[in-house]
C-alpha cells in the first residue's frame, strides 16, 4: 500500500492569522505548499520569499514551494534554501534539465510542474531526472476552482511510464481537490494531493485532512 501525502496550500489560509492556520494542520498534514505567484507567468499576484520565510519559522512541517513565475531561476536558490521541494513550471524556462539539476545540487526534490494544456510526453527526456511531476487540475493563477477531468487521463499515462520504466518519481496533483474529486486521483495513480480551500475552508482541518488520506478500496500498488 502506497503512501498518500497531502500538502496543503497556504493559499486558502486565512493571512491574518497565518501562524495559527499552519498550527491546525501541523499534526495531520505532510508539507506546507507555497503557491509563488508574480502576476506575469499566472494572472495573479500572492507572496514570495518573505512570507515562505515566515511560515518556514513558525511550523516543523517541510515546505513545498511551487514557483508560478517567469524566469524561475531568478528565485530557485533562494527557495531552495526552505524548501524540502522545489516544483517549477516546464512552459515558464527554456533550460529546464540545466534547472532541475541546479536544484537537486541543493539536495533538494527537484518537480517540473505542468500547465493543463501541456503533454506529460513533452517530459520523456527529463523525467529520469526529476523527483517528481506536479499535474495542474486547474489553470494556474487562483483558488478554489473546479477540477479538470483531463488531468486524471495525464496522471494515468505517467502512473504507466514509472511503471514500464521502473523510474521512482513522485506524481503530485493541484487544484479543485476535494471529497468528490480526490479518490479518482489516487485511483489514478497520485502521490501527493495539495488541497487548498477543500482544508483551511474546513470547519475541521485535521478532518478534512483525514479524508483525503483515507485510501479508496482500489488502491493496491506498492
Amino acid at each position: 500500500m502506497r503512501k498518500i501525502e497531502v500538502s496543503p496550500s497556504i493559499l486558502a489560509a486565512n493571512f491574518a492569522n497565518l501562524g495559527a492556520e499552519v498550527k491546525k494542520i501541523e499534526s495531520i498534514a505532510d508539507y506546507v505548499h507555497i503557491d509563488v505567484m508574480d502576476g506575469h507567468f499566472v494572472p495573479n499576484l500572492t507572496f514570495g520569499l518573505i512570507v515562505a520565510k515566515a511560515v518556514k519559522r513558525i511550523t516543523n512541517l517541510p515546505l513545498d514551494s511551487h514557483l508560478m513565475v517567469d524566469n524561475p531561476e531568478n528565485l530557485v536558490d533562494e527557495f531552495c534554501e526552505i524548501s524540502e521541494i522545489v516544483s517549477v513550471h516546464y512552459e515558464a524556462t527554456y533550460h529546464l534539465h540545466r534547472l532541475i539539476q541546479r536544484i537537486k545540487e541543493k539536495d533538494v526534490k527537484a518537480f517540473v510542474a505542468l500547465n493543463p494544456h501541456t503533454s506529460v510526453e513533452l517530459l520523456q527526456d527529463i523525467l529520469m531526472d526529476v523527483d517528481g511531476v506536479l499535474i495542474m487540475s486547474v489553470n494556474p493563477g487562483f483558488g478554489g476552482q473546479k477540477f479538470i477531468p483531463n488531468a486524471l487521463n495525464k496522471i494515468r499515462r505517467l502512473n504507466d511510464i514509472k511503471r514500464k520504466t521502473g523510474l521512482t518519481f513522485k506524481i503530485e496533483v493541484d487544484g479543485g481537490i476535494n471529497e468528490e474529486t480526490f479518490e479518482s486521483t489516487l485511483n489514478a495513480g497520485v502521490d501527493i494531493l495539495v488541497a487548498g480551500s477543500y482544508v483551511f475552508g474546513s470547519e475541521d482541518p485535521v478532518r478534512a485532512i483525514k479524508t483525503l488520506k483515507g485510501q479508496p478500496k482500489k488502491i493496491s500498488e506498492g
